[in-house]
């Protein structure tokens, strides 16, 4: 699974200096690359010592996805058209 190499939404539950710390998290939706692990909440989750990694891609036209799986050797995300998008998403 790939990693989530950088996230740059600070205000996501998950995130700690721009690092995602979530067991493994889900991108897309059917109108864009949403990640669907994003929370908004004053409460810090996961664990400090992981580094989330892809666990699935719904965005099926995505160049870096087979089967419903990332393939990008690593991803980032960031704000886009919603709070949290995958910033490595490229339509095939």
């Amino acid at each position: 699974m790939p990693r989530v190499e950088e996230c740059t939404v600070a205000s996501c539950a998950y995130n700690r200096t721009n690092h995602c710390h979530a067991f493994a998290i889900t991108i897309g939706s059917s109108e864009h690359a949403r990640c669907h692990t994003f929370i908004e909440t004053p409460v810090r989750g996961g664990n400090e010592q992981l580094v989330a990694q892809v666990g699935a891609c719904q965005r099926s036209d995505c160049q870096h996805n087979s089967n419903l799986e990332c393939h990008a050797a690593a991803i980032t995300v960031g704000p886009a058209r919603e709070l949290a998008d995958c910033m490595t998403y490229q339509s095939r």
